[in-house]
């Protein structure tokens, strides 16, 4: 009687994988996992804020505030438009300005450097007036961050950041604010905006101070600084007399009016 053949099992190769699979095939399916794998793994790991390209918070009880600069501090009169409650909230003083305004405070020349002191000042006055209050803002974090060196740009970025308004005497710092939409206020601009309105033909008693760039005529001057060209006024220098306005113009830095004796 045949004795019935028993079915060996197939070889083994490579640490127990039937025949089939192949060291090439091995190779091949290495390679679809990795794939696999490496398109699938980052979904499965939590994201991570990258911390360095945070942004800071904005402060939000700055909203609407007045950043001032170095120009409108030492300059003062915005101190003054203050002082009539026509500004209200948070007036704000960037440690950059603070250190510049100090900087000025220490200066060699006397008249920069009285100009500095009067600026801080202004500063320590406005502390107690009650319809303002007053914010000196830290920014080292926010210089890190946005890696500006100029101090006019930390003042634009950070008023912009907070929606407020840039106080300035300084006439570049104004534009550059104005090109990056935010909202800036030159008290030169306000100031020229507030003087009185004259009209060729309005009569005006005036002071003869000193001579025009003519010598026959006379200059002299309204309450509020506008300057006025009086003709043939020379021979009234250091006398109050009557003229009439013949005609304005306007300059960069006003108005000038001229103006005929009556």
């Amino acid at each position: 009687m045949a004795k019935k053949e028993v079915a060996k099992p197939e070889k083994q190769h490579g640490g127990g994988l039937p025949a089939i699979f192949t060291p090439r095939i091995v190779g091949q399916l290495a390679d679809e996992i990795a794939k696999t794998m490496v398109t699938r793994l980052p979904n499965l790991i939590p994201h991570q804020k990258n911390k360095k390209k945070a942004k800071p918070n904005k402060n939000k009880k700055l909203e609407n505030g007045f950043f001032l600069d170095t120009s409108a501090i030492i300059d003062g009169r915005i101190f003054d438009v203050i002082s009539l409650g026509l500004m209200s909230g948070y007036v704000v003083v960037i440690d950059s300005v603070l250190l510049e305004l100090k900087h000025i405070a220490d200066a060699q020349d006397a008249v920069r450097r009285e100009r500095g002191r009067k600026g801080l000042e202004y500063l320590e006055k406005l502390k107690r007036v009650r319809f303002v209050k007053v914010e000196i803002l830290s920014d080292g974090t926010y210089s890190n961050w946005m890696k500006k060196t100029e101090v006019d740009e930390l003042i634009i970025q950070m008023a912009k950041m907070n929606k407020g308004r840039i106080i300035t005497c300084d006439y570049n710092l104004e534009k550059k604010a104005s090109i990056q939409n935010v909202p800036a206020v030159n008290v030169n601009a306000l100031a020229n905006s507030l003087k009185v309105t004259a009209v060729p033909g309005e009569a005006l008693h005036i002071k003869i101070l000193h001579q025009g760039k003519d010598p026959s005529q006379g200059v002299g001057y309204l309450d509020d600084g506008t300057m006025i060209v009086v003709e043939q006024g020379a021979d009234s220098i250091e006398k109050t007399i009557d003229v009439v306005i013949s005609r304005v113009i306007q300059t960069a830095t006003g108005r000038i009016l001229f103006a005929k004796k009556i």
